[in-house]
């Protein structure tokens, strides 16, 4: 589970009128969720055991094993996190003393099925193997294909701007382009990211 958490994509997630950044792993023997407000970051990690042992307490009239409610929770949670939620799962989260609880209400053959994640404040040192550490990663390697796009069109408008002074013209007046503006493009850029985050 641990190996395949970490290279699980976070996904956008709304719940009710707030928006969570959210990532799971679900397997045959247990599952781990990560959810954030970007304010706060909390987890859950539950074994076969304490599945089995929660889904007796929430749905009394549901006698399957504890894999099979791990596969019916993966089934709720996946579509969710690839932003094609089913229409029939009702999701909801509060925030508790001890963390955040994400209640799920759905339906199994007919019978209701009730689930609720109780998600504790995540640590320092998960926070930054999951979220810090591969955003930076992401960042820096975001930087470095700007720059090499930044290149590579300062380049190419040097090569058109060659081609124009050897008496070359287009034949197509409609695929002219004005100059790459670098400071231009900087500067809107920063604005966009700027207004993205307020």
């Amino acid at each position: 589970l641990e190996s395949s958490f970490l290279t699980q994509p976070w996904a956008s997630v709304c719940f009710g009128e707030s928006t969570f950044l959210a990532k799971a792993s679900f397997g045959d023997t247990g599952y781990i969720l990560l959810i954030s407000d970007l304010s706060g970051v909390w987890y859950e990690s539950a074994d076969a055991e304490a599945v089995g042992q929660r889904s007796k307490e929430l749905n009394k009239r549901l006698t399957v094993q504890a894999s099979s409610f791990l596969h019916r929770l993966r089934n709720l949670m996946c579509p969710l996190l690839a932003g094609q939620p089913d229409a029939a799962t009702c999701f909801s989260c509060h925030r508790t003393a001890s963390g955040l609880c994400l209640h799920v209400k759905s339906e199994v053959s007919g019978l209701p099925f009730y689930w609720d994640f109780y998600c504790r404040p995540a640590s320092v040192e998960m926070v930054s193997h999951h979220l810090m550490r591969p955003l930076i990663r992401m960042s820096l390697a975001l930087q470095y294909k700007v720059q090499e796009l930044t290149s590579l069109l300062l380049r190419k408008d040097a090569e058109i701007e060659d081609y124009r002074e050897s008496g070359a013209a287009l034949s197509r007046d409609r695929l002219r382009t004005e100059p790459f503006q670098e400071e231009t493009f900087q500067q809107n850029f920063m604005t966009e990211v700027r207004n993205s985050a307020t």
